[in-house]
């Protein structure tokens, strides 16, 4: 399976560059993994709205129908799909609590083609610009084409509003993926979560600080003594119950503070650390946080289920076997390197016609991937008859 995916020119003096179709499979799978991982195992069929204000889905803004000046609005992957298909879609990657709008006051006389039956608004439903397809304190759309400046988004997990990196007042640490954060105008709204950022936020400095080789070796050895050591100094939760152990009130009286501005990340299960006596219960639920003490709550556990529906999926098939792999093991060498090649032309085709809606911020439907395979059916029905004028 060692095939020639693409060849450097013979005068460059380069030798050729192969890749294997298991790795081409391997990557396209990964792929995979990091769309369901978004997905969260949403269903593409069914409308979420019986489902009531749903824990954590995918959600989508339409501009076609609810545009900027008009009522902000939330739909479902399954809505975005059957009832929106061919709109102006903004992905908003999800949302928790949120029940889906398709079909009720804010759209006028559509109406919502998978559940009919619905309340004409959501009153629990909190949106914010990002319904409209902006984001950041600079209030910007992402893609910004006026935006020279290479820059990553980061979700707060309390607003759940994206922002540069460049504009959350803070260094932003090398290992982002490992953390949560929450901005600064939600840390000054819930001032209690300073007293636990002086104490627990401060033990990032094991993540960023170590050399490169010592953090590879603590992501990939879940035994290693300074994993051990940070985990020991983030896990446990406080007693449940009276407030004679309220944690929070001890880091108070410590009189340890750090500068209360920019935003803070948190080290990973930063959330076991926080008091759940009964005073700091009714302090989360007052401001509207209750959710914090939930480990489900992150995306993380979000995107883990989606990949174990994905995966059980999978499983279900026939032993787990790729029909794809074992449909190439009954094929002859050169049927591979036919197959390969025209799999990497269709590759690099389909990735270009992506890019233009990356690009516009647009989200791809189902009739925008038929009809790139109908052009590439009629591409190749072209070539075909082409050749027929060249036969001897």
């Amino acid at each position: 399976f060692a095939l020639v995916s693409s060849r450097m020119a013979a005068n460059d003096g380069e030798e050729e560059a192969t890749v294997s179709l298991v790795d081409v499979l391997e990557e396209d799978e990964e792929l995979e993994n990091e769309a369901s991982a978004v997905l969260g195992g949403s269903d593409s069929e069914k409308c979420s709205y019986p489902e009531g204000y749903v824990k954590r889905q995918a959600l989508y803004a339409c501009n076609t129908c609810t545009p900027k000046g008009g009522e902000p609005a939330g739909i479902c992957l399954a809505c975005s799909y059957k009832c929106h298909e061919g709109h102006d879609l903004f992905e908003l990657y999800t949302k928790r609590n949120f029940r889906c709008d398709c079909g009720n006051d804010k759209f006028g006389e559509m109406e919502c083609k998978l559940f009919a039956d619905k309340e004409k608004v959501n009153s629990g439903n909190k949106y914010s610009h990002n319904f409209f397809g902006l984001y950041c304190t600079c209030d910007r759309p992402y893609p910004d084409p006026e935006d020279e400046v290479p820059d990553e988004m980061i979700q707060c997990i309390v607003c759940e509003d994206w922002f540069h990196g460049r504009h959350l007042g803070c260094v932003v640490p090398d290992c982002v993926e490992l953390q949560e954060m929450i901005c600064e105008s939600c840390m000054n709204k819930t001032p209690f979560l300073w007293n636990y950022a002086a104490h627990i936020a401060g033990n990032i400095i094991y993540f960023f600080l170590l050399p490169f080789c010592i953090y590879r070796y603590v992501q990939v050895n879940g035994t290693s003594a300074c994993k051990r050591k940070h985990q020991e100094e983030t896990e446990g939760s406080s007693e449940e119950g009276s407030c004679s152990g309220c944690r929070l009130r001890e880091m108070k009286s410590s009189g340890k503070s750090r500068t209360l501005q920019g935003a803070v990340f948190w080290p990973s299960a930063w959330r076991t650390k926080l008091c759940t006596c009964t005073d700091c219960k009714v302090l989360y639920a007052d401001a509207g946080v209750s959710f914090l003490t939930d480990e489900m709550d992150t995306v993380l556990a979000y995107e883990n289920k989606g990949k174990s529906t994905e995966q059980a999926e999978q499983a279900g098939g026939a032993e787990g076997r790729d029909p794809l792999m074992s449909a190439l093991n009954n094929l002859n060498r050169v049927q591979q390197l036919e197959i390969i090649h025209e799999y990497n032309d269709m590759k690099t085709e389909l990735k270009d016609y992506l890019q233009r809606f990356a690009a516009e911020g647009k989200v791809v439907t189902p009739e925008d991937i038929r009809q790139f395979f109908e052009q590439q059916q009629s591409r190749k029905r072209r070539r075909a008859n082409a050749g027929q004028y060249y036969c001897s």
